[in-house]
């Protein structure tokens, strides 16, 4: 039987969040983003009825023999994938019993693949934490394996003196994990993959060789370099920008070194992307982007400042955008930040009125690909300088609406939390609470906390009036009685028409 047929038995909400599930393109993000949407109609029953039918027996033919097997089980292999990483992401939001009996359903299919055992393991491990002591995920030989591995490596990976971490604390941390390691992992990581992470080792020597003895050190080196000198005159510029993650953008580096730091092949380049950026791009430009994975982030940083790339004219960036796309593999964080703080926060900061249609569609594309660099080289910067105005917020609306997916949400609601509130900010505030974030009781709290301290200078905005209305109506599962006397205050501050309506939607709320 085929997976359309098989979808049938689901209702609608259901069959469009499976449906996502059946593609092999970055599934298990997809099906999060309809997941969290699906959410906001029915947030308490929602997923119980898709899990139960997923677990309900379905006559199927085992050979000549009709037989009785779980309807999840007679879904393609590539779904099953999906799904378990799926439900790794959103497991703390989901009834335990119906994990449970659906964990229960896989572990009994017969069909026995590898990388669908290692999920099953590693959901279990999430829903039962306190088993991670007793049962690591590596085997003796996938540790001893493992530690062939990291010695190999070693001299790339910065082990030695000087290194930020070592590879006897990488395995250690892989080998025994605990609890507080399950929650550190990020949705973009499901799980531990020891090929990509050989992969990527490999990469990052071919060019630490390249560079010779001239190679610059390591994003985590430069964190603790300031304004030391390195390769002889060649002087590291301070920068205060802190990303979003907690870390320190790259390091910018004095033009004057520029030609003892890159190297020939990067320099080759920098004529033809001019030329490129001057003309017109064709289907065949993109190659010539290629060396961006070439680069260590200040080459990056250096590349950039030479192709002039913050003046890069606007009709020109959506060709330019299209090629960086095309490039496989996708860039690393560290450089996609660095090209995006060059080409797009410039022109975003000096905005006086909308964004171009061209500006927009390149922020936007380089946004869905690229969001965690996003969120940290331009939506946190524009925030944090203080000038979000009306276009400036129409834009980053646009880019929290159609690109970020919610855990990005949350992370750009936190930072607007530690920023100067004003009319614009105001507006990405609303348009963040509209999608319906799923908030701590620790940062709903710091909300309410801000909305008492902002309500008199805010006293007679109504956006500020709108904003609060919709705290009530959207959020009031999330007050309990401290916010409740906290909103009382920040209402007795407001002086718009919607004060009555405010205050008699709060009076409704009974607290948690």
């Amino acid at each position: 039987m085929d997976a359309d047929a098989l979808l049938q038995r689901f209702d609608g909400r259901s069959r469009l969040l499976l449906r996502s599930l059946l593609s092999c393109s970055r599934a298990d993000r997809r099906a999060l983003w309809v997941f969290y949407r699906l959410r906001r109609c029915e947030p308490d029953l929602f997923m119980h009825d898709c899990l139960d039918t997923l677990c309900q027996d379905e006559p199927c033919l085992d050979g000549e023999a009709l037989t009785l097997r779980p309807l999840v089980c007679l879904f393609p292999v590539a779904f099953k994938r999906n799904l378990l990483s799926f439900l790794h992401l959103v497991h703390p939001m989901l009834p335990t019993p119906g994990l449970v009996r659906l964990l229960d359903c896989l572990t009994r299919d017969p069909s026995h693949d590898p990388w669908i055992s290692a999920l099953l393991g590693q959901l279990g491990r999430d829903l039962h934490p306190q088993a991670c002591s007793k049962h690591p995920l590596l085997t003796p030989q996938g540790r001893d394996r493992l530690g062939e591995l990291c010695a190999r490596l070693a001299p790339c990976g910065g082990g030695g003196p000087g290194g930020s971490v070592s590879w006897s604390s990488r395995l250690a941390a892989v080998a025994l994990p605990g609890p507080g390691s399950q929650r550190k992992r990020t949705s973009e990581s499901a799980g531990f993959d020891i090929e990509g992470e050989a992969a990527a080792l490999q990469s990052k020597r071919r060019r630490l060789d390249r560079a010779g003895e001239e190679a610059l050190p390591s994003e985590t080196d430069g964190l603790q370099q300031g304004g030391s000198h390195l390769a002889g005159d060649l002087e590291i510029v301070p920068m205060e920008t802190v990303s979003l993650e907690g870390g320190v953008a790259p390091q910018p580096l004095s033009p004057a070194g520029a030609s003892s730091v890159l190297s020939e092949n990067i320099k080759a380049s920098i004529p033809r992307i001019k030329e490129l950026l001057e003309t017109e791009w064709d289907e065949g430009s993109s190659s010539v982007l290629q060396v961006l994975n070439e680069c260590d982030p200040s080459q990056v940083e250096l590349l950039c400042e030479a192709l002039c790339l913050s003046e890069v004219p606007e009709p020109t960036l959506p060709q330019f955008i299209t090629s960086l796309l095309a490039l496989s593999p996708d860039l690393s964080f560290s450089t996609a930040a660095t090209l995006i703080r060059n080409l797009f926060c410039g022109k975003v900061h000096g905005l006086s009125e909308p964004a171009s249609r061209c500006l927009v569609t390149a922020v936007t594309s380089l946004c869905s690909r690229y969001p965690r660099s996003t969120c940290s080289a331009l939506i946190g910067p524009v925030l944090e300088a203080g000038q979000t105005g009306s276009a400036q917020a129409e834009l980053l609306c646009r880019l929290i609406e159609d690109c970020l997916e919610p855990h990005y949400q949350i992370l750009v609601f936190e930072q607007v939390l530690a920023v100067p509130w004003g009319e614009g900010v105001l507006s990405v505030l609303h348009t963040l609470l509209d999608c319906q974030l799923e908030l701590s009781e620790a940062t709903f709290s710091l909300f309410t906390a801000r909305l008492s301290q902002q309500a008199p200078p805010f006293a007679t905005s109504m956006k500020f009036a709108k904003m609060v209305l919709t705290v009530l109506t959207k959020y009031h599962s999330h007050v309990n009685t401290a916010h409740k006397h906290s909103l009382a205050c920040c209402l007795d501050q407001n002086q718009t028409f919607l004060k009555k309506s405010l205050q008699a939607a709060l009076k409704r709320i009974s607290p948690s």
